[in-house]
């Protein structure tokens, strides 16, 4: 690999301290020492109590206010959940769907850089993989029965769309990564999204909480998350974008 990613087990218990409650394993680094480190993943996330999902035909299920929450990680990886495969990702939302009031996506996949802000139409190949066509992906599984969809793996912040009245968030950037991720300009600029949506799933409200890497890749408050969201959701998706205020209040249009 050209990376290889391990991060100490004990430090699952610091995730659960900071209120993490899933972790998705559906991504690119997340069987780096393949199968013997997935499981010790797993086995160090159950054991602080903290939920994960993303791996093949997993969920991860908790009840919030009443309402059974349902979160399904996707990547375009064979130890993952494949974005790519969309038939079968919306036979796994509408499974999840089923069962839960509120089913969530969280993905994994785009092309990565400082230049990847965008979501353009088809598929996207970085490092001679594909990506995945993440606008047919997140339209299906919204179709399919989701509520919620996710996106990260750019490295960047990108637009967000309001789908059938579902909150879609393309990329979230990079929360934190200490000593791991390329830094400056967009690729420490960061957030944290708030989002409420109505018993029935459909988008309320939110909110844009701006971060940014500092250091070695240690996320703290501040930076232009709101601006950068702004901008980028009226270009990529126009009438679909969500009215964010500068306070970075998001409301659905109406």
């Amino acid at each position: 690999n050209c990376f290889a990613f391990h991060t100490p087990p004990s430090y699952a218990a610091w995730l659960r301290k900071a209120g993490f409650t899933v972790m998705n394993l559906a991504n690119n680094h997340a069987f780096d020492f393949g199968p013997s480190g997935q499981r010790q993943t797993v086995t160090a996330l159950t054991r602080v109590g903290i939920r994960n999902t993303g791996r093949p035909g997993t969920q991860a299920v908790q009840t919030v206010k009443g309402q059974r929450v349902a979160i399904l990680g996707f990547a375009p990886y064979t130890w993952a959940d494949s974005l790519l495969d969309i038939p079968r990702a919306k036979r796994r939302v509408q499974e999840a769907a089923r069962t839960a009031e509120i089913v969530i996506v969280t993905f994994h996949g785009g092309a990565e850089g400082s230049d990847k802000t965008h979501v353009p139409a088809g598929s996207e190949v970085a490092f001679g993989e594909n990506r995945g066509d993440l606008r047919a992906f997140t339209h299906a599984v919204i179709d399919a029965g989701a509520d919620l969809v996710i996106g990260h793996g750019p490295h960047v912040l990108r637009g967000m769309e309001v789908y059938k009245k579902r909150l879609i968030a393309y990329s979230l950037g990079n929360f934190m990564g200490y000593e791991v991720f390329g830094l400056g300009g967009p690729l420490s600029t960061s957030m944290v999204l708030q989002a409420t949506v109505n018993p029935d799933g459909t988008f309320r409200s939110g909110r844009i909480r701006p971060t940014q890497l500092v250091g070695s890749g240690v996320p703290a408050p501040g930076g232009s998350a709101i601006p950068t969201i702004q901008g980028l959701s009226r270009t990529d998706f126009g009438s679909r974008a969500p009215r964010i205020a500068a306070d970075g209040t998001i409301r659905p249009r109406t």
